[in-house]
C-alpha cells in the first residue's frame, strides 16, 4: 500500500464503504453528497493503489469481490476508530452533524416529526434526516444512525434499549360508528368493514393484527402504512387497529371495546455500537427517549385525559 493511501486512508475508505453499502455509484454519491463521477474516481484510485479489483461491475450495480469482502472488515474498523476519535474531540463542543433516524411510519410521522423542531432549535448545528416509512432498516449497512424498531435487534454489533411498551386498539370515526350497527361485543366487530395492511407488502408479519377481531378476518381497505390506514378510518371507511399514540391524536376517532380488544407492542431504539458514543447521535437518542418518557400516557391510553392533539395542540 503506497504512502498516498496511508495519508488519505479514511477519505478513500469512506467512498469504498458507501459503494459497498449501497451497491451503486449514484446511491453512494447521494449518501456522501457528491457526484457519482467523484465516487468512481476514488474507487478507481483505491483499486489502483491496492492493485486488486474490489468490486464486480455490472449493469445492476457494484458487488464486492473476495478482496473487497476482506477490505470491508478493515474499512469498518477504521470507520469505528474515526467516529470514536471525533466523538472524543468534540465531546465538549457544540453538537453538530447529520443524524439519520429510521422509524415506522406511525411513530416517525405522528409522534416524532412534530417534536423535531425543538431538537434542532436546541442544537442549531444539528440536522435530522427522518425516514418515517414501514420497512426494516439495516444499521450494519448504515441505512440509519438510529432505528426505532418493533423488535429486539437481530443484527450484530447493535446496541439496543427498550424504549416503551404501547397498546393498540380498534378505532372507528364518530361518523362511521353513528351510521353503522352498534358494537357491543367482540363478535359484533366481525360484521363491520375492516382497514388493515396489504399482507404481501407488510414489512413484519406480526403486524397483521386482524385475528384479534376474529380468526380469518380480512381487511377490505388495505395499505402499507398506519398513517394511511388512520386516514381511511377518519374518512369513514371502517374500523382500524391503531397504536394509542396515533388513535388519540385524532379527536374524530373513537376507541371501540378498548377493555376487551387491545394488543401490547414494544418499541426498541437501536444504534450501531460504532456510533453510540458519537455526541450528535447520543444527543438525538437522548431526546427521543426523553420525549417518549414525558408522553408515556399517549402510548397506553386509548384517549388520554389530557386530550392533547399531537399535531394541532389541545382540543376538546
Amino acid at each position: 500500500m503506497g504512502n498516498r493511501l496511508l495519508d488519505n486512508s479514511w477519505d478513500e475508505y469512506r467512498y469504498f464503504l458507501a459503494v459497498a453499502r449501497t451497491g451503486t455509484l449514484s446511491a453512494a454519491a447521494a449518501l456522501l453528497g457528491t457526484e457519482h463521477s467523484t465516487v468512481a474516481r476514488h474507487i478507481r484510485m483505491l483499486e489502483e493503489e491496492l492493485r486488486v479489483p474490489l468490486f464486480h461491475r455490472s449493469n445492476v450495480g457494484y458487488e464486492l469481490t473476495e478482496a473487497g469482502q476482506r477490505m470491508l472488515s478493515n474499512a469498518e474498523t477504521i470507520e469505528s476508530a474515526v467516529v470514536s476519535a471525533r466523538s472524543t474531540v468534540v465531546e465538549e463542543q457544540v453538537i453538530s452533524g447529520t443524524v439519520r433516524v429510521g422509524a415506522p411510519d406511525g411513530f416517525g410521522t405522528v409522534f416524532l416529526a412534530p417534536r423535531l423542531g425543538a431538537l434542532v432549535r436546541k442544537h442549531p448545528g444539528l440536522d435530522i434526516e427522518l425516514q418515517a416509512t414501514p420497512r426494516l432498516f439495516s444499521l450494519n449497512k448504515r441505512e440509519a444512525d438510529i432505528v426505532i424498531s418493533l423488535s429486539a435487534p437481530e443484527q450484530i454489533r447493535v446496541v439496543s434499549r427498550r424504549l416503551t411498551d404501547y397498546r393498540l386498539y380498534v378505532y372507528g370515526s364518530a361518523e362511521y360508528l353513528r351510521s353503522h350497527a352498534p358494537i357491543e361485543t367482540v363478535e359484533d366487530l366481525r360484521t363491520h368493514t375492516v382497514i388493515g395492511y396489504i399482507e404481501d407488502l407488510v414489512f413484519a408479519p406480526h403486524l397483521n393484527y386482524l385475528d384479534v377481531i376474529g380468526p380469518g378476518t380480512e381487511a377490505r381497505i388495505r395499505s402499507t402504512g398506519l398513517v394511511a390506514q388512520a386516514h381511511a378510518a377518519l374518512g369513514g371507511g371502517g374500523l382500524c387497529i391503531l397504536p394509542a399514540f396515533i388513535g388519540s391524536t385524532y379527536p374524530a376517532l373513537i376507541p371501540v371495546l378498548p377493555d376487551e380488544v387491545n394488543i401490547l407492542g414494544t418499541f426498541h431504539m437501536l444504534i450501531h455500537e460504532d456510533y453510540r458514543k458519537a455526541s450528535h447521535v447520543r444527543a438525538v437518542a437522548s431526546f427521543i427517549a426523553d420525549e417518549v418518557k414525558k408522553s408515556s400516557g399517549l402510548f397506553s391510553d386509548p384517549k388520554p385525559t389530557s386530550r392533547t392533539n399531537l399535531l394541532t395542540g389541545p382540543y376538546g
